[in-house]
């Protein structure tokens, strides 16, 4: 329509009033001039973080520039992330959505109510494996231990609790697992009807029973196992605490509105 209005205006040279009284059109567009806005700065910034935590997706990225004082909207920070190229370009399958007719459980309410525990497997650069043994509170999130070594058994996962039990000087009132072997071992039941810990088997081929303790360790492996290259076990174990340490303190998470695990234990810890 200003095109229109335009053409009256230099062809036939009559009055901008007249010419958009004619057009219909609203005669406060002609006089509008598009303010631009200098997005180097905020570019800079997304591409700084993005090289840094490269699996960030836009939500997370967001969530940090907020931190850092951006007022920037979602819809324009996404816009510039597309802008940039930085999208991720690997999508993780969906779920089975058969598992929604398993029974529900009821979701944790508070500190220590549920934990999670899992294995992780993967290698250092000379092809020799390990494993890692990751717990997490599920009410806060929070990655209580990651403990990698070439080979773990029972005894050294009740180690791992007992050493957990005196730093949160607390235990858990259940702790979700699998049916690996060094979850049903002996040594394990002992500490856990010693604690009075329940056990939470997950039914077997069924990884959406522990769907807390699976999402962290799609994290786990996405952002650190698959973006470090392990030259020891001593190496792996320095890179690995170094990441549970961001996960806990710095990384947004996007289940806790956007709040760190650490922050939410704190937050539970100071409730009555």
């Amino acid at each position: 329509m200003k095109g229109l209005a335009e053409a009256l205006v230099v062809s036939y040279k009559v009055s901008v009033h007249r010419a958009c009284a004619v057009t219909k059109f609203c005669r406060s567009m002609w006089y509008y001039k598009k303010i631009g806005r200098d997005d180097k700065v905020i570019r800079m910034r997304m591409k700084e973080i993005a090289e840094t935590r490269v699996r960030y997706g836009s939500e997370r990225i967001f969530t940090l520039l907020r931190r850092e004082g951006f007022k920037d909207s979602y819809n324009r920070v996404y816009r510039l992330y597309k802008l940039e190229g930085l999208n991720l370009r690997s999508k993780r399958p969906r779920r089975n959505r058969a598992g929604a007719h398993r029974l529900e459980r009821v979701p944790p309410s508070h500190l220590h109510e549920c934990w999670s525990m899992d294995f992780v497997s993967d290698q250092l650069f000379d092809g020799r494996k390990f494993r890692s043994l990751t717990i997490v509170d599920n009410y806060t999130r929070f990655c209580l231990d990651i403990y990698p070594e070439q080979g773990i058994k029972g005894e050294q996962v009740v180690t791992v609790l007992e050493r957990l039990k005196e730093e949160c000087n607390a235990i858990p009132k259940k702790i979700r697992v699998d049916n690996g072997s060094e979850f049903i071992s002996k040594v394990l039941d002992k500490w856990a009807y010693e604690n009075q810990v329940i056990l939470d088997f997950s039914r077997p081929g069924k990884p959406t029973d522990n769907a807390y303790i699976e999402s962290f360790n799609g994290s786990f492996r996405d952002e650190c196992l698959n973006t470090n290259w392990f030259l020891s076990m001593e190496d792996a174990i320095e890179k690995i605490e170094a990441w549970r340490a961001e996960y806990n303190t710095f990384r947004p998470h996007s289940s806790l509105g956007g709040l760190t695990p650490q922050e939410m234990w704190q937050k539970n810890q100071l409730m009555p």
